[in-house]
């Protein structure tokens, strides 16, 4: 009976090492390496450029087309500035926890490509879901320096009750209801990590994720090791009176704000940032004789995927490393 009992604790010990190894690096990614692989893309080598890369997260309904082709992509083309590009399946409607292994994916690479820590910039789902990837895979901590959320869903929105009342909706939506067991899991235990700035960029006028009024507000963060900045465009310019969809593509204290986290030690300084910007009607490099069509698209394929993309009647369940 000792000896098999003996066994019994080796088999257990040896057992034990492999599931060990895996919680140190997250659980493994359901996703096909091919499709994890085919949606990244990056501006250039990114390993012959010195400074910190630069990854780009788009928002619920869109594709990096609509959010970021217009406008961050050539204001950081302009600047010569090393940048890739992740592109969430489904227009970002499906379940987050899935879109949340493309991002463990992207972090992976890029840091593989050039050996130095990234700078995260996602606009409202895209400012959330990173979240979700550096607290359930441990080694993408590492490998950020900035993130930067721009009118993050971060405690999810009360516009989400409405969408979802009468036939029910995508699943993502169902994930950022305000209160979601997705958005418990994602912030019980703290919502920061140490060693990573945060900076957080949002509107008091945002319609979409409510309420945002102050620091208090849904895309606010403030637990957890992380250095931490919640800051208002109205702080920076009173009279901004940019909505949701303006925050996360043209709008030039957002991009101002985020030049300022990934050009400096440390989140975000609302003091360094020009006040001249107040003035700008747009982000620099956005063509302006293509502006209304782009900005008018934006809206058309987020109203189309929200009206169109199968909707379900109640929320995902969380994934089995998250349920727990």
């Amino acid at each position: 009976m000792r000896r098999a009992g003996l066994v019994g604790l080796v088999v257990a010990a040896l057992v034990a090492l492999p599931a060990a190894a895996a919680r140190a690096d997250g659980p493994a990614l359901d996703v096909p390496a091919s499709a994890l692989a085919a949606s990244l893309t990056c501006s250039s080598d990114l390993a012959t450029d010195g400074r910190e890369p630069l990854l780009l997260v788009h928002g619920t309904a869109l594709s990096p087309k609509e959010n970021w082709s217009w406008s961050y992509q050539p204001a950081l083309d302009a600047r010569s500035y090393p940048y890739c590009i992740v592109t969430l399946p489904d227009h970002a409607m499906a379940d987050i926890q899935v879109a949340a292994e493309y991002v463990v994916n992207a972090l992976r690479t890029m840091h593989a490509q050039t050996g130095r820590k990234i700078a995260y910039v996602g606009y409202s789902q895209g400012g959330m879901v990173g979240r979700w990837a550096l607290k359930w895979w441990p080694d993408t901590r590492a490998e950020v320096d900035d993130y930067v959320g721009i009118d993050p869903s971060n405690h999810g929105t009360l516009d989400a009750y409405p969408v979802c009342a009468v036939n029910g909706c995508a699943p993502s939506i169902w994930q950022q209801q305000t209160g979601s067991r997705f958005l418990q899991a994602l912030n019980a235990g703290g919502e920061t990590f140490t060693g990573i700035d945060y900076t957080v960029v949002y509107s008091r006028t945002d319609e979409v994720v409510t309420p945002n009024f102050d620091a208090t507000g849904s895309s606010a963060l403030h637990t957890g090791g992380g250095t931490i900045v919640n800051v208002a465009a109205q702080e920076i310019c009173p009279a901004d009176l940019s909505e949701h969809l303006a925050m996360g593509t043209f709008d030039p204290v957002a991009y101002a704000v985020v030049l300022d986290a990934i050009g400096h030690a440390g989140p975000a300084s609302p003091g360094r940032i020009d006040r001249s910007v107040c003035t700008q009607g747009v982000m620099p490099d956005v063509d302006k004789s293509r502006f209304a069509a782009n900005f008018a698209n934006v809206g058309l394929v987020a109203g189309q995927q929200v009206l169109t993309y199968p909707h379900v009647g109640s929320e995902p369940p969380l994934k089995p490393y998250a349920a727990g």
